[in-house]
């Protein structure tokens, strides 16, 4: 069971996360020539999953084993309706305007770190099947051109 400094300093950190993400991102396309879009979603990070705050949200949606099922789930659908970075909040991800879509990879590429997955291993997995991506849809190569633009290329040690 975690205590409440445990249960804030780990919401705080994904926030964190995911700030750090939508910065680095909007920075990158504003570079790319799309100063609006990347201010925008500079702000989003600022108001990241700020209903984690509060009610449900903040009593159940966390790590824990002492939390009953049903108020998990209960949490998590408030959480998915109320926030415009999940899909289910559009009725699918192929309704998602394009800012959520960058706010959705910045969300998933906190949670990889947090739980030291890959994001992209993720996407073409378990992603896929929760969400239904269409390869080479445009939505799905919107979501893949923010991943490629917010990771590094992977680092290949340099051969003897």
């Amino acid at each position: 069971m975690l205590d409440a400094e445990q249960h804030l300093d780990n919401l705080l950190r994904h926030i964190g996360l995911v700030r750090e993400a939508c910065t680095l991102l909007g920075k990158r396309l504003i570079a790319k020539g799309r100063p609006e879009f990347g201010r925008i979603l500079i702000s989003k990070g600022f108001t990241h999953d700020v209903s984690k705050f509060s009610g449900i949200e903040y009593d159940y949606l966390h790590n824990g084993n002492d939390i009953p099922k049903e108020c998990l789930e209960k949490a998590i659908r408030q959480h998915v309706l109320t926030n415009a970075h999940h899909p289910e909040y559009w009725g699918g991800f192929d309704q998602m305007p394009e800012i959520a879509i960058a706010e959705m990879v910045a969300d998933i590429y906190a949670r990889a770190q947090e739980f030291g997955t890959c994001l992209r291993d993720w996407i073409k997995g378990p992603g896929e099947k929760k969400y239904n991506f269409k390869k080479n849809d445009y939505k799905y190569n919107q979501l893949i051109g923010f991943v490629d633009l917010l990771l590094d290329a992977p680092f290949t040690p340099p051969t003897e």
